[in-house]
């Protein structure tokens, strides 16, 4: 992936925690931000996908740091546990993206099963609960600190199927926007100096998925390597632009 999106400066030599890392999503951030010189910190609850995340990284970009920690992120205590090693091993904290997900839907609103909720709650809301909790100080003490999630347009527009999804992504990019508050309280009349920012998609795409349907139109989707490089180039724009907002990647519903 050298060559034309080269090294982006606001990257070089950052360390940036990357929740969810496995996924195929995880996967092209882990290579993108490594790419742009950044020291970057995998964490999953799959071991085994989230080695073979890290080595694929590694091998993209050889003299790149990419680690990888099994954390359970349904724990408070594992999430803080895991944000003050990576800062106590790399020395600064500079950013978090979350790409911790799921999704459980129904054919109708009838027929909601609230034991996808039960699952949702915890995937999608407890995670970025526990992972802006632990990453908060390490942010803001930070040049550049950055808290990334990745929401979809569904929790800004329902539908009657996707209740239990919409509600938990819902909840989600509001505790994301309360810590995006509380960034620009603490950086005063300056402005934030960290930064909260939601990325909102329809839905992703990758290679597998494509190779899977080949007939498929995916209209509307963003490709995870697009996606790997909206992220980035959060870190591109002063903290006050992106800080408490919604940057969408597909057209606002």
């Amino acid at each position: 992936m050298n060559g034309s999106g080269a090294t982006s400066g606001a990257l070089d030599g950052a360390v940036v925690a990357v929740a969810g890392a496995a996924g195929p999503a995880g996967r092209a951030v882990l290579l993108r931000l490594a790419e742009a010189g950044a020291t970057v910190v995998g964490a999953d609850a799959d071991a085994t996908r989230l080695a073979e995340a890290v080595d694929a990284a590694r091998y993209a970009h050889g003299g790149a740091t990419v680690t990888g920690d099994t954390v359970d992120l349904f724990d408070l205590a594992a999430a803080r546990a895991w944000a003050d090693k990576t800062e106590k091993e790399f020395g600064r904290i500079d950013g978090l993206v979350h790409l911790v997900g799921g999704w459980r839907g129904s054919a109708s609103f009838a027929e909601t099963d609230l034991a996808d909720w039960d699952l949702l709650e915890k995937l999608l809301i407890r995670t970025v609960q526990h992972t802006s909790l632990a990453f908060h100080d390490g942010l803001l003490r930070s040049d550049r600190g950055r808290f990334v999630l990745v929401s979809a347009a569904g929790a800004t527009k329902p539908t009657a199927g996707n209740a239990a999804y919409a509600a938990a992504k819902a909840a989600a990019e509001a505790w994301t926007l309360a810590l995006g508050d509380g960034f620009r309280k603490a950086g005063g009349e300056e402005g934030p100096r960290a930064a909260a920012a939601i990325l909102v998609i329809k839905a992703l795409v990758h290679d597998a998925m494509r190779a899977e349907r080949p007939n498929a139109k995916f209209a509307g989707f963003t490709d995870v390597t697009d996606l790997a490089e909206a992220i980035a180039g959060v870190w591109d724009r002063p903290a006050r632009e992106v800080n408490g907002n919604r940057l969408w990647l597909t057209p606002e519903p």
